[in-house]
């Protein structure tokens, strides 16, 4: 399934129709860590049937896409039937692989609520090694690409993990 330049805006794709269930709840009061990384890869999995990279992709050629890395950072709370809103941005792409940004948003006040910054690779299932992309995928990450392009790096792209300490004055 080949995607046409239309298809793509130069804005991240948006995904809604999440909302903070019950089980999703710590002992803090709000949503657990982990329901995070779920939210963000419900979301995504509707982001790659866009891509042509979903579900229906995975029975048909018995290919997937599995997540090398993944960077979450937490900035607000989300609580028990909050609404979720996550937008996905292609940062880069290459024959095998693709390096994307996801932002969780409260989907009715849409305060940043957390970040997902993740580098994913195409598998062949028979063989469980990285394959490239077949060429109608690989046209589809290209025409996304470069309507992302155009995009600003998200604040948090690229981000490290440590302790920033004050220097002696």
């Amino acid at each position: 399934m080949q995607v046409s330049e239309t298809t793509f805006d130069q804005q991240p794709i948006m995904i809604d129709g999440q909302e903070v269930l019950e089980d999703w709840i710590d002992y803090n009061g709000h949503m657990n860590v982990a329901f995070y990384v779920l939210a963000f890869d419900r979301a995504l999995d509707r982001v790659f049937d866009r891509i042509g990279i979903g579900v229906d992709y995975v029975a048909r050629t018995n290919n997937s896409i599995f997540v090398l890395q993944n960077h979450v950072s937490y900035m607000n709370e989300l609580k028990l039937g909050d609404p979720v809103s996550v937008s996905f941005q292609l940062l880069d792409h290459d024959a095998k692989r693709f390096h994307y940004f996801l932002q969780m948003y409260h989907g009715q006040e849409q305060y940043l609520a957390a970040t997902a910054e993740q580098l994913a690779i195409h598998v062949s299932l028979d063989s469980r090694r990285s394959a490239p992309f077949p060429p109608d995928i690989a046209q589809n990450l290209a025409t996304l690409g470069a309507a992302h392009a155009r995009l600003p790096l998200p604040e948090n792209a690229g981000a490290r993990i440590g302790l920033t300490r004050k220097s002696a004055a």
